[in-house]
């Protein structure tokens, strides 16, 4: 099969558009895609957000390599136009079941006969949407963590329906993106990495709900007794407000439910996490944790 050169990323988001420079420092042809061009309009500041971390976090860096990759990357809002000569397209949207259905029914449509499709979701079972794109055999998941650059693992798993071809395609691909990639041997919603962060990120949330302690204080008892580098609510930060909302009100859990609620009125305040320099802490230019954010402190 042959190598993956233009890539399509659906959803320009906070993760989105880490996916399109990944791809894009990396050498390959990149389109991004997403249903307004308001949003498409946040990417230039998006971009030299992730400036100044490459310029920290990688040795190699180089500024006119990411120059180039910038001006490379195309946008659109029609999808058979940003399709239309697609390798590979990239799904990054909500975690909502039925808007993946639909955008994937899209996609499969407009898209040629040879493009492999892959989804990043966070949480769901890709089978239970492979069936929209109608072409389950060249769709299989492809999940990257955030901070890209850096925490750059590269998780590929296929459904049973996937052609083994398509994922030998998609493992390669990572790999010339910069990514360790790790194949993941068995279906299962959240890969290796989720099924081991969201219940640990869930338990801090669940303490909170319950007003046990402020996020401030769980994440220091965390850090300081295990000599981790931050507690679950930094990881929210570093997650992104908005992926772990969606997640957060579709579960079971009336707890996380109402956890969800109060993520969506930090969102709504424009406190978000790491990429809005605020959200359960402060950060500055280059990341670092600041002081916690009074909203989320209880009352006494």
């Amino acid at each position: 099969m042959a190598a993956l050169t233009n890539v399509t990323v659906f959803g320009t988001g906070v993760l989105g558009s880490q996916i399109m420079m990944q791809a894009a420092y990396h050498g390959k042809s990149v389109t991004g895609y997403d249903v307004s061009e308001e949003l498409l309009a946040k990417l230039p500041q998006r971009w030299e957000w992730m400036r100044g971390y490459y310029q920290r976090d990688l040795p190699d860096y180089d500024a006119e390599r990411f120059d180039r990759a910038v001006a490379a990357i195309r946008t659109s809002t029609d999808v058979a136009d940003a399709v239309a000569q697609a390798d590979l397209v990239i799904e990054a949207i909500p975690e909502n079941l039925d808007l993946k259905r639909k955008v994937w029914g899209q996609i499969g449509q407009a898209a040629p006969a040879e493009t492999i499709f892959a989804t990043n979701t966070s949480s769901l079972r890709p089978s239970d949407f492979a069936e929209a794109t109608g072409r389950p055999d060249r769709f299989l998941a492809l999940h990257f963590a955030n901070l890209i650059w850096s925490h750059n693992t590269g998780e590929v798993m296929a459904t049973p329906a996937t052609d083994p071809r398509c994922f030998d395609a998609v493992m390669r691909f990572a790999g010339e993106i910069g990514l360790v990639p790790v194949p993941v041997r068995k279906e299962v919603p959240g890969y290796i990495l989720n099924s081991v962060l969201i219940p640990f990120l869930n338990a801090g949330a669940q303490l909170y709900v319950d007003e046990v302690a402020d996020p401030a204080d769980i994440d220091a008892v965390w850090r300081i007794a295990t000599q981790s580098p931050f507690g679950p609510f930094q990881g929210f930060d570093i997650v992104g407000f908005n992926v772990a909302y969606n997640i957060s009100r579709n579960s079971p859990d009336p707890k996380m439910r109402k956890f969800a609620d109060m993520l969506k009125q930090s969102i709504d305040a424009g406190r978000s996490g790491l990429a809005d320099r605020a959200g359960f802490f402060t950060y500055d230019a280059e990341g670092n944790r600041g002081e916690p954010v009074a909203a989320w402190k209880l009352e006494n």
